[in-house]
């Protein structure tokens, strides 16, 4: 199946948390217990994993429990709420006088608060890590002032709470070293939308045999041009192997700028816009092998693992470095393949070359990810986290 040919399955998407604040309030009071989430503003990445995909699945609570969200221009008018709810979760929000100020309303009047984060970004003992990783100007004294303003009124709300909650173990361990706070794991899943969408993209892979008419695409899905170091682990593998076959063909979906020599093979190369989540599963199922190569070291270890399952929901096969959440993950030659930085020319060339001699991987990743990674599943998880007393 060629990108080209999913082109032609139906997309069918508006964003699902566009309801107004007197929709959601409603929401909120309908039932008991109740969880609000409180965010800075509704975005495609953060919110939507940690705050909607959360609350689909709370949805399926067999106790009744609510949840609701409301952003930072909401803050002054919620006190009510928080009056209400049994827990408040701030994920990944600023200190500010606003939020400050409800989370004093909330710990007054007995309610559990907890901050939900998905990154490394709790720790200016870390910020250094943090540039260098995303081959940022750390001689710039902007970014500096900018990522310390960040991570410091990140980590004094996180400190204001009573615990918090994150997407591995690892990052955990890392927000308990910075802030001497419980961290409690729930990790990155799929929402319905992305499920029912990837079924249909799955099923029609399915039915033409995993065929394809011509090209084999490799897959690089970045949101932002700040992954380059991570793609420059495995351009030198790309260039050789795109020299040596010519069915290869490169597939870079985001804001990625062609570095490392690939721009030479850019006819080889076809380019992506930044997609929402839906679209973005259509063009990762258009691909034979999903790249996820990441440097190692405490920030890139803290990631979750949703560009495997993202990619197994469709059928498509991960090639990936073997940091924290991709090791739990992968079972190399069974469900994907993992690739130590020295060695991504030769794995990726096993890869291609199990394409046709173990299409079995394909059907294996997406039953792993199915099975492991789906909304539906993760309703017990996160009340007992939410509501349950944490172990001391």
């Amino acid at each position: 199946m060629t990108l080209h040919q999913l082109q032609t399955l139906p997309v069918s998407y508006g964003d699902p948390w566009t309801k107004t604040f007197t929709q959601r309030q409603t929401e909120f009071f309908r039932g008991s217990p109740r969880v609000a989430y409180l965010y800075e503003e509704p975005d495609n990445s953060t919110f939507r994993y940690r705050v909607y995909n959360m609350m689909q699945a709370l949805a399926l609570s067999r106790h009744g429990t609510s949840a609701s969200w409301f952003q930072a221009a909401e803050f002054e008018r919620i006190g009510h709420v928080i009056d209400a709810c049994d827990t408040v979760v701030i994920c990944r929000s600023r200190y500010s006088a606003s939020l400050i100020e409800l989370i004093l309303r909330a710990r007054r009047k007995g309610k559990r608060v907890l901050f939900d984060v998905d990154d490394l970004v709790v720790d200016p003992a870390r910020i250094h890590l943090i540039l260098n990783t995303l081959d940022q100007d750390v001689f710039s004294y902007t970014l500096w002032d900018q990522w310390f303003a960040y991570v410091g009124r990140m980590l004094a709300t996180l400190r204001a709470c009573d615990g918090a909650i994150s997407t591995n173990a690892f990052l955990a361990g890392m927000i308990t070293d910075c802030s001497g706070l419980k961290c409690a794991v729930i990790p990155n899943f799929m929402n319905r939308e992305q499920l029912e969408y990837s079924e249909k993209i799955y099923a029609e892979k399915a039915a033409r045999g995993f065929s394809r008419s011509g090209p084999i695409h490799l897959g690089y899905f970045s949101g932002s041009p700040t992954h380059n170091k991570d793609l420059g682990l495995a351009s030198s593998a790309i260039i050789r192997l795109l020299e040596v076959d010519p069915r290869l063909r490169l597939v870079v979906v985001g804001y990625m700028d062609l570095q490392h020599g690939l721009a030479r093979h850019a006819d080889r190369v076809e380019r992506f816009p930044f997609q929402d989540f839906i679209n973005l599963q259509r063009l990762i199922g258009g691909v034979e092998l999903n790249l996820v190569p990441l440097q190692d070291n405490d920030f890139t270890n803290c990631k979750s693992e949703l560009k495997y399952f993202e990619a197994g929901a469709v059928g498509t096969v991960s090639v990936a470095s073997p940091t924290y959440t991709y090791a739990g993950s992968i079972r190399h030659g069974i469900n994907g393949f993992m690739a130590d930085d020295c060695a991504w020319e030769e794995t990726l060339a096993l890869a291609i070359e199990s394409l046709d001699r173990s299409p079995e991987l394909a059907a294996n990743a997406r039953r792993d990810s199915i099975d492991r990674f789906s909304w539906h599943n993760f309703a017990p998880l996160i009340e007992r986290t939410l509501f349950d007393a944490w172990e001391t």
